[in-house]
């Protein structure tokens, strides 16, 4: 369960086909923390794009990710700490993730070009085409050293990164390497 004090919101962030909605349900599933699929929080405008193949800009992203941090804010404000799925690719957009009350650790998932290109193309009920991946790629940045947060490797068991997961984001200072 969480634990007493201020709201850690662990963000479980990476391009579409990391896996993010599976490592965050087991953390919801570890914790019993509220959870968020931030793909539900997407306008239908956003949605119809992406399955046109069309690349999500800043101007597109921005109320998406300010209806996310007011979610987290709530929540927070509540008592609750959250899990919470969010491609998150730029800073600017963990930025915005970041204003909500509470504490924000960034939990990212990588993997090779190839083996997230595989995940995409064999997943069903997703509107994210794989033909969007490079827009992704080509928009990450990677956490920097004074955001909370670690990368994790996509090609571990999903229950064995949210175990590690968690484990950073209770101890932030001790992130390591994942399993």
């Amino acid at each position: 369960m969480t634990p007493p004090g201020p709201a850690t919101h662990i963000v479980v962030m990476g391009v579409s086909g990391t896996g993010k909605t599976t490592v965050a349900t087991a953390l919801r599933d570890l914790t019993g923390r509220s959870f968020a699929e931030a793909d539900d929080f997407h306008p239908a405008a956003n949605v119809e794009k992406m399955r046109a193949g069309i690349p999500l800009d800043d101007d597109d992203r921005a109320p998406w990710l300010a209806r996310l941090a007011e979610w987290m804010t709530r929540e927070s404000d509540a008592g609750r700490s959250t899990v919470i799925t969010c491609s998150a690719l730029k800073r600017s957009y963990r930025d915005i993730l970041r204003s909500a009350s509470g504490t924000v650790f960034f939990a990212h998932l990588s993997g090779s070009a190839e083996v997230i290109a595989e995940r995409i193309t064999h997943r069903t009920g997703h509107f994210m085409p794989v033909s969007l991946l490079p827009s992704q790629l080509g928009a990450l940045e990677e956490l920097a050293p004074d955001e909370a947060g670690h990368t994790y490797t996509i090609t571990g068991e999903p229950e064995l990164i949210a175990a590690a997961v968690l484990q950073d984001a209770l101890n932030p200072t001790a992130a390591g390497d994942t399993p």
